[in-house]
Formats: C-alpha cells, sequence, structure tokens
C-alpha cells in the first residue's frame, strides 16, 4: 500500500505544473473582447455587445475603439456613464440603401474613453447597428477592437483570420460575427 500511496504522489506532483500551465493557456484563450451574440441575419437590425472581462495585464481598461466593418450602417453606440462617447465618421466605400434612403457615409468607428474599469471587473459596452443586406451569408465579419490602459498598454483585438483558419488560431482575434440568412 505504502508504494502505491508514493506512486500517487509522484504522479500528482509531476501533473501539478502540467495542469497550471494548462490552466493558464484556458485563462489565456478566454480572455478576448467578443461579442454576446455571435450570430445575425444580414439585412436586420444587429445589438453588438462587446464584452470586456479584463485590462491590460493588470492594469485598467481607460478606452476601447471599436472599428466598424463595411457594409454595417446606421450605427447607434449606447453612452455609458462616466465615459465620453465620440462616434468617427467616414464614408462608406459604396452607398446602401437604408430603407429608401441611399447612405454613403456614416460612423466607421466608436471610441468609448475617460472611463476605469478595473483589470478584475467586467462591463459592456453596446452599439445598435444595421447589417446591410450586401453582407454574405456563410461568412464572418468582424469588428476589429484596441482596448487601452494607461502608461500606454493596450490589447489589440485586431486579428482577422486567413482563410482556413479560425480565431482560435490567433492570440488576439477581432470579436466575430456570423452572418446568417436574412428572415
Amino acid at each position: 500500500m505504502f508504494q502505491l500511496e508514493e506512486i500517487i504522489m509522484k504522479i500528482t506532483k509531476a501533473l501539478i505544473p502540467a495542469l497550471a500551465i494548462l490552466a493558464a493557456g484556458v485563462t489565456a484563450a478566454s480572455a478576448h473582447i467578443t461579442l454576446e451574440n455571435q450570430q445575425a441575419p444580414v439585412a436586420s437590425t444587429y445589438k453588438a455587445v462587446f464584452r470586456v472581462g479584463h485590462g491590460c495585464e493588470g492594469k485598467p481598461t481607460v478606452r476601447v475603439r471599436v472599428q466598424i466593418p463595411e457594409g454595417v450602417i446606421a450605427v447607434k453606440p449606447q453612452p455609458k456613464p462616466g465615459w465620453t462617447l465620440e462616434k468617427v465618421r467616414g464614408k462608406y466605400a459604396k452607398s446602401y440603401d437604408y430603407y429608401g434612403t441611399p447612405t454613403s457615409e456614416g460612423v466607421k468607428e466608436i471610441v468609448w474613453s475617460g472611463g476605469n474599469l478595473p483589470d478584475d471587473e467586467y462591463d459592456e459596452f453596446v452599439v445598435r447597428v444595421r447589417l446591410t443586406g450586401d453582407l454574405k451569408p456563410g461568412t464572418v465579419l468582424y469588428f476589429p477592437t484596441v482596448q487601452e490602459c494607461p502608461d500606454g498598454a493596450a490589447e489589440r483585438w485586431i486579428e482577422i483570420p486567413e482563410a482556413g483558419k479560425s480565431a482560435d488560431d490567433y492570440q488576439f482575434p477581432a470579436p466575430g460575427l456570423k452572418l446568417l440568412e436574412s428572415k
């Protein structure tokens, strides 16, 4: 019996570091800025909820910038108490039909700044958009997002997967939305 206990102790001691490394990898992989609802039909209104679950290496988040992809129009961000909201406007690559009105420019980036989201707290940043009918069902639409912290620290969630790869293949994947057929 003594030998069996000794073997179990040795195996346990050997496994603890491996499990710690595995747990760290799982934590890093799940520590992305993500969308609450990760699929929506084209030609519809979509409420994008960007979930921020951590800061930058222990520092609080003080600014969140979300780039709006082409084909997403009528962007209306939700204000957050304690944060300043900025809407950066620009021209679209083409004109889109917005309920019978040609629309060739609009919000291209949203910036929430001046707040303070501690590293050990969670929050959400919300925007309502129109997914145009020009978007292709079956594809993933990416919203590159930069999370800024004090002293120039930042997490750049801007990696867009190459063909044949997924967001899981990247360290800093952009939040993605799978486009579905319109209803």
